[in-house]
């Protein structure tokens, strides 16, 4: 026996060893595995790719579910047999990164992006990205991620620009990219537009004001930004609303605040009558619902606030801040005996998450994807290619229940806003001159100029599956691990990123970018409570694996943690599974000091024949749990084998066999023993890699690493 048994269990100490010890087998490559025979010419494909991590800070928990999940498959298909790939990557977040930089130079520097330049600003970002990309992937490392770093990505490297430059020409010679003039979410402090996903809801208390245009005005309307009500052109009432029907179709003029409106009262199905007067003031410049009843009603769109959140219309509010033109309202709704009610409410105003400006739907001059026409020969559109799959099951979504909600954004989804007024990130691959356009590529000769503005990053990160593999070129690894077997990650980016990458494989491959989907929940402390800065509950996964070793955290936040749901760690769970892996040592420690020179090929006796078949039974039932994404009851079923089955009751009967004078029992039993643990550690070895590969040095028979070791037998 080693003896290194004859000390505690140190994952401090082990961990970083074992991790570079598994760097240089190579064997987190499949190409590596097939050069050496590890994995037959013929296995079957199992591949994943990792959701790419911003390159702006730390790991948290959330990641290190994502992480714990997605190498619990992976090492369990590389142990079956499978070729399989786990590739890494990062993605460079772009408003973020930007936003991270730009704050440190206002800080330290007092200087605007516009003060150093676009050059200027993009070589600092690309150092603060180069020096925060090392951070994260040593912190990948940490959590035992078993990731090909031959193959490692980034969602702006030159591989990756390619690809969107293609997607971007084949979708604009498609007709389904455009240049036009919509609303969007329009962040006054970062100066650009957002996507949904980056904003953050947060209750604050406002008014709600109730009154009448003018005195003459026949219906009242409630608002809680009467600011905004200068650039009203209607008034919508439901069809069905007898109080209203006899306004509807006609037109009203009115001076609101100094400012001449025209107001015509239309019936539009979508106004719910029985909330706040049954009347609804239209803004459509100001309000995504009002510029779809615009649409409808063919109505104009009047901008009246601008870029910087200020007034633009003639008279007193003119330059005004919203906030500040909405007290002057107010003031003069006052004065002029038009304020009716006047009301206090609680409302969820919109921000935006990394500069905490209020939102303001704009009109702007942008790039957008049209989702709803027909893809010349395809006869689908971009919707349709992203509900067919999962539909008709070639994309399963688990939990089940994400799929109706999957349905419901999907079928209520708008055009997609894909242009961002920053400076870091994929630029716009359009060039002008004069009335010229060339789209794709840089066109040769003088006088053209780039478009200013960048993509959206889930333009680039909805290629990843894809572009992880080399295309747009027709690749080796493109057409062995596509699609991807499995795309592990959190439910609040389903539609963000999910539903995007199936939208973008659809269309340039005409094909899907995975076949199961395996959405993970927050994690949350132990009173179940979000975790923030605020409520001091944060856990670092770094600070977590150093304490108690990765192992510990693994099987912390995966025991107990269904698909789908949100999960509560302690670090009393995780001390818990720290004893465990002490556990396995100590019971490691009894069965060497036992079985050291037995001869380990022994016939069994019949009491042990049926114990090994209880095993194999048990294995059986794990690799299914695996194989079916039951991975939480996976782990909790090895769990309770090795501590209460074979350290409780096993090793406890075989003390009294090993005492007594029954030759064959002794020698049934050691191998029996042996065999339990050498399985034991295998089918546990993806759930706590690292105390399993370091006890493996000491129980194998031979010099391979574990981590190739073949999936036990009796589970095929």
């Amino acid at each position: 026996m080693d003896d290194k048994f004859l000390k505690p269990y140190d994952p401090q100490a082990t961990e970083p060893r074992i991790y570079q010890e598994w760097e240089e087998s190579g064997y987190f490559n499949p190409d590596r595995m097939l050069e050496d025979g590890l994995t037959k010419p013929d296995a079957k494909a199992y591949s994943i790719v990792l959701p790419p991590p911003n390159v702006t800070g730390r790991l948290h928990m959330g990641h290190a579910l994502m992480l714990a999940v997605e190498d619990v498959f992976v090492r369990a298909k590389r142990m079956q047999g499978y070729r399989t790939l786990w590739i890494p990557g990062t993605d460079h977040a772009a408003i973020a990164t930007q936003s991270v930089v730009e704050k440190e130079i206002s800080k330290k520097e007092g200087k605007s992006r516009h003060d150093l330049g676009r050059e200027e600003l993009l070589a600092r970002i690309g150092a603060f990205a180069d020096e925060s990309h090392d951070t994260i992937v040593s912190q990948l490392k940490v959590m035992g991620a078993s990731l090909d770093w031959s193959r490692e990505a980034f969602t702006l490297d030159e591989t990756r620009t390619h690809a969107v430059h293609t997607v971007f020409k084949q979708m604009y010679d498609a007709g389904l990219i455009y240049r036009g003039n919509r609303i969007v979410n329009w962040d006054p402090k970062g100066q650009t537009t957002i996507s949904d996903d980056e904003i953050v809801h947060e209750e604050r208390k406002a008014k709600l004001f109730t009154f009448k245009y003018s005195k003459d005005f026949p219906i009242s309307i409630s608002t809680t930004r009467p600011e905004t009500k200068v650039g009203d052109v209607a008034v919508a009432v439901h069809p069905d609303d007898t109080r209203y029907k006899e306004f509807v179709g006609k037109t009203f003029e009115a001076v609101f605040c100094d400012v001449p409106i025209s107001i015509r009262v239309v019936a539009d199905k979508e106004v719910d009558p029985a909330f706040g007067t049954g009347a609804l003031g239209v803004t459509p410049a100001h309000s995504q619902i009002d510029w779809d009843i615009a649409d409808r009603h063919d109505l104009p769109r009047t901008q009246v606030i601008n870029e910087y959140a200020k007034m633009m219309v003639d008279g007193r509010l003119n330059g005004k801040k919203t906030s500040e033109a909405r007290d002057m309202v107010v003031e003069w709704l006052r004065e002029e005996g038009l304020l009716e009610k006047e009301e206090d409410i609680s409302q969820n105003i919109s921000l935006a998450e990394r500069t905490s400006g209020i939102i303001e739907p704009l009109p702007k001059l942008q790039w957008f994807i049209d989702v709803n026409k027909e893809i010349p020969g395809r006869g689908k559109s971009l919707k349709e290619l992203m509900l067919d799959p999962v539909r008709d099951g070639r994309i399963e979504i688990l939990p089940e229940h994400f799929d109706k909600t999957y349905f419901h954004w999907i079928e209520n989804l708008r055009d997609w806003c894909i242009s961002r007024q920053i400076w870091y990130g994929h630029r716009v691959p359009v060039w002008y001159r004069g009335d010229e356009i060339v789209v794709g590529q840089a066109p040769e000769g003088d006088g053209w100029s780039q478009d200013e503005d960048t993509l959206d990053t889930w333009f680039s990160s909805g290629l990843w599956t894809f572009s992880t593999l080399g295309w747009p070129e027709q690749t080796k690894d493109l057409k062995t691990y596509h699609p991807t077997a499995l795309l592990e990650t959190g439910y609040d980016i389903l539609f963000f990123w999910v539903a995007r990458m199936i939208l973008m494989t659809g269309f340039a491959l005409n094909d899907i970018p995975f076949k199961t989907v395996y959405l993970h929940g927050l994690v949350r402390d132990a009173q179940g409570r979000k975790m923030s800065k605020s409520l001091g509950n944060n856990l670092d996964p770094l600070e977590i694996a150093d304490r108690f070793g990765a192992d510990a955290a693994r099987m912390a936040l995966i025991v107990g943690n269904t698909p789908g749901t949100d999960t509560r760690i302690s670090e009393d769970k995780i001390k818990g599974y720290k004893n465990f892996a002490n556990k396995l040592w100590n019971i490691t420690r009894y069965v060497l000091t036992e079985t050291e020179g037995a001869d380990l090929q022994n016939v069994l006796t019949d009491s042990d024949q049926t114990i090994r078949a209880e095993l194999d039974a048990l294995i059986k039932d794990i690799t299914t749990d695996i194989d079916e994404h039951r991975i939480y009851l996976a782990a909790e079923k090895i769990y309770h084998f090795a501590w209460h089955r074979l350290a409780d009751e096993l090793i406890e009967e075989s003390k009294g066999i090993f005492t007594g004078n029954d030759e064959a029992a002794k020698a049934s039993r050691k191998a029996l023993l042996h065999s339990l643990l050498s399985d034991l550690l295998k089918v546990l070895h993806p759930f706590m890699p690292f105390v399993t590969e370091e006890i493996w040095k000491s129980v194998r028979t031979g010099n391979t690493l574990l981590m190739v070791e073949k999936w036990p037998s009796s589970a095929v």
